[in-house]
């Protein structure tokens, strides 16, 4: 029976699993997601499938390409480690060439490289983010931002339309609270209860 595991993660359909496979091993499962990195493991559903396997133990040993692909969220990182040490899986990230255990015992070194470059994950996210209103900011500066005209209506379609990526979160995690929703896709409590109430009706 198998015991490894790797598991792949991509944000959206047309991205490619190609690389995170090359370093994939005959004797493992695959489970690959594709889901946001700031999404928790736990709630991903192939995150969920790999922990009913760890839970039965068909599973002790994972292996990822990197760990952003685990998540881009320091406390669900530590939270994902400490789950798989206390089954007493081990967790190989190929991209260091390291393992969380040693002789059955937490590797140290592991959890420091973690909780860094979980770190530089989530400031790569605020980056982003903050690049993304900069972005605005000069358009609506520019006379050239093409957000929606204050007053104007907008029809259910269009609306689904500009928050598809809400639309997407909601479907897939139907039992997410709001405000985990809205701090995923990086809008407002607000913005994702009317999704909701527009997918409703």
């Amino acid at each position: 029976m198998k015991k490894r595991a790797r598991y792949n993660r991509i944000s959206s359909p047309n991205q490619k699993l190609e690389r995170q496979l090359q370093r994939n091993h005959p004797d493992e499962i695959i489970y690959n997601d594709v889901v946001s990195g700031a999404i928790a493991f736990e709630h991903r559903d192939k995150g969920k499938e790999l922990i009913k396997a760890i839970e039965d133990g068909k599973v002790i040993f994972v292996s990822v390409a990197a760990v952003d692909r685990l998540g881009r969220n320091l406390s669900d990182l530590i939270n994902t480690l400490e789950y798989f040490t206390s089954k007493g899986v081990v967790l190989r990230v190929d991209n260091l060439g390291i393992e969380s255990m040693i002789g059955g015992k937490p590797n140290p070194v592991f959890k420091l490289i973690l909780s860094v470059l979980g770190n530089v994950a989530e400031m790569e996210r605020a980056n982003l983010r903050e690049r993304q209103l900069e972005g605005i900011a000069i358009a609506k500066a520019k006379g050239v931002y093409k957000g929606r005209v204050r007053g104007s209506s907008m029809s259910k379609k269009d609306f689904l339309l500009k928050y598809s990526h809400v639309v997407k979160e909601i479907r897939a995690h139907e039992n997410l609270p709001v405000r985990k929703i809205a701090k995923i896709t990086e809008v407002g409590v607000g913005t994702v209860q009317r999704v909701k109430a527009a997918l409703e009706k």
